[in-house]
């Protein structure tokens, strides 16, 4: 078996390729393109031997050559940079170098092959997953708006939300496009024409939202409706969940994607004492989705309920009890997805569930 990491860059990415006994067999360099792609399957293919690729940013700059390589049949990896960087840290030899990092991603996937999610080639999910980055970005933008409006509406008048209604109504940014300054000074009525155009920019951002939150309630409906099974998930969320977890299986059980959502306690027991620390790795994004349908199931879900008042008895702190809850939430997220990956192309309804456990 021949194990290759690739360390990927912007600009550059950089392959080391091991035999069975761990020793350098090859290497290889090349840029982060179309052609450099090729470059580097057939630099492989002229190595010969079972191949395994480990890429480290499988789902950033290291995409498209993943993509390339699941599309010719190949097998490939991913490998977060946080797993290689404490391997880097514990080598022998100390320092930070291309090569060393495309050998430390090699070493790694060769220790932990069982463990580690595997890339498959994009499908509807990883629309899904675009579409839902899109989504969150305009509401950031919609978000930084209202403050720009709100401080400019300060500065004009500062009793404005007495006589305007809220800036996250519709109500709202349709009163600032219309704004006039009761103040006559020129600069009170230039901010009033900045609130107005940043109105007029914040309506078509909006709009964005709207637009982007239909097309992924269409797609999610089409493919991932059981995963609206659980307390808490929206069609909405269904399409974030599936951007995030897609494309294809790519985790073999709910420890493997407690783990990468980090949402698996970590242990750090001593002299006798077990204990468990709160992760503070895994992907962000998924984390924050878990921790919303916690929140949710807390005030919807009476299973839930019930369960956080008896970690609660327990001793668990409330915090602690919904990171409890979290992983619950995985181990069904987790069946739920597996589901969705067996089901046929016409979406089945589903009825909804009210505990994660």
């Amino acid at each position: 078996m021949i194990t290759i990491g690739v360390d990927a860059h912007k600009s550059v990415h950089v392959a080391v390729a091991l035999d069975d006994a761990g020793h350098e067999v090859s290497r290889w360099r090349g840029r982060n393109s179309i052609a450099g792609w090729i470059d580097a399957q057939r630099w492989a293919e002229a190595i010969g031997g079972v191949r395994q690729w480990g890429i480290e940013g499988a789902w950033s700059y290291g995409r498209g050559l993943a993509q390339q390589l699941v599309t010719s049949r190949e097998t490939v990896y991913e490998i977060n940079a946080r797993w290689t960087a404490l391997g880097r840290r514990s080598a022998r030899k100390p320092g930070k170098t291309d090569r060393q990092d495309a050998r430390a991603v090699a070493l790694f996937l060769r220790q932990e092959v069982e463990t580690l999610p595997r890339v498959h080639a994009d499908d509807d999910s990883a629309t899904l997953d675009l579409l839902s980055g899109e989504r969150e970005a305009a509401i950031i933008d919609a978000t930084r708006l209202r403050n720009q409006i709100h401080a400019l509406l300060m500065q004009i008048d500062p009793e404005y939300r007495d006589r305007l209604p809220r800036l996250n109504s519709r109500a709202g940014v349709r009163a600032v496009v219309d704004y006039e300054s009761p103040d006559e000074r020129k600069l009170q009525q230039l901010r009033a024409a900045a609130v107005r155009r940043l109105g007029a920019r914040l309506i078509l951002t909006l709009g964005h939202v709207r637009e982007l939150a239909h097309q992924i309630k269409e797609l999610a409906a089409a493919s991932y409706t059981p995963l609206t099974q659980l307390c808490g998930v929206n069609l909405l969320t269904a399409g974030t969940l599936a951007g995030i977890l897609g494309p294809g299986n790519r985790f073999a059980t709910d420890a493997q994607l407690a783990a990468y959502a980090g949402a698996a306690p970590l242990e750090a027991s001593s002299a006798g004492l077990v204990r468990h620390r709160l992760s503070r790795g895994g992907n962000r994004r998924l984390n924050a989705v878990l921790y919303r349908i916690a929140i949710t199931q807390a005030h919807h879900s009476p299973e839930a309920r019930a369960y956080l008042t008896r970690r609660v008895s327990e001793g668990k702190t409330k915090r602690e009890a919904i990171r409890a809850l979290k992983r619950y939430l995985v181990r069904a997220v987790w069946r739920l997805w597996q589901e969705c990956a067996a089901m046929p192309a016409a979406a089945m309804p589903a009825a909804e569930v009210q505990v994660a456990a």
